[in-house]
Parts: C-alpha cells; structure tokens; sequence
C-alpha cells in the first residue's frame, strides 16, 4: 500500500475512531440519566450522586469529543473517570479485566488518553477553530 495514502487518512481515521468512540461511550452516559437506549436496573441515579456524575461526564464529554470540541481536555478528565470507575468499581471484583467486567473502563481509558495525545483529527470543530 503507498505511504502517501496511508498519511493522508491517518488523521480522517482518528476522527473516525473519536467519533465512534464518543457514540458508544454516550450511550452509557445517555442509560444513567435517560434511561435510553434501555433504563437502568433500579432506576436513574441521582445526579449529584457517584453514577449520576458519571452519567454527565460521558454523555456531555462524549459530546463534547463526538463533536471534537476541547478534545483534549475533555478525553483527559474523561480517562481518569474511566480509571476510577475501574479501580473503584471493576478491581475489587478481582485482577483480570474479563473477569471483573472492567474491558470497557480500561479500553475507554487508554482511547481517551491516546486523544489527549493524537488530539481530535481532520474532522473536528479543533480544527475549525485553528
């Protein structure tokens, strides 16, 4: 495959994996305070409870990153909410991520801070505002 079209969708690429990122990482945002696409078991947090905060951060963080809008210090605070939610509520449920149902956290977490790195890519309102 030629380099120059390999360098050419490697910033169109990022952007799609921030965009797609940010769809699936709000729908976990969109469940704690909507109950949508399916309610949670229990019910709706309460916003100023533990849940209830993180529902805000990944539904209008993943926002946030789904439009490329602060992109990296938005992905920086939503990586360390990612890496709470492991230690705090996977972890003690033991070491191996497929066994404590932590996968997400920690591939959300890494996605996160490669993007505070990366930052937003080609499609992004970033880039607009440069």
């Amino acid at each position: 495959m030629d380099n120059s079209f390999l360098f050419k969708w490697s910033p169109r690429l990022l952007s799609i994996l921030r965009i797609v990122t940010a769809l699936l990482f709000m729908e976990h945002g969109a469940q704690k305070l909507f109950g949508f696409p399916a309610p949670m078991q229990g019910g709706a947090p309460p916003l100023m409870s533990m849940f209830g905060v993180s529902g805000i951060l990944e539904f209008f963080g993943g926002l946030l990153i789904l439009l490329g809008l602060f992109t990296r210090p938005v992905a920086l605070i939503l990586a360390g909410e990612m890496a709470v939610a492991y230690f705090m509520v996977h972890a003690p449920g033991g070491l191996w991520p497929l066994l404590n149902r932590g996968e997400l956290a920690v591939l959300y977490c890494f996605i996160f801070l490669y993007l505070v790195f990366a930052g937003a890519g080609e499609w992004s309102v970033d880039r607009l505002r440069r």
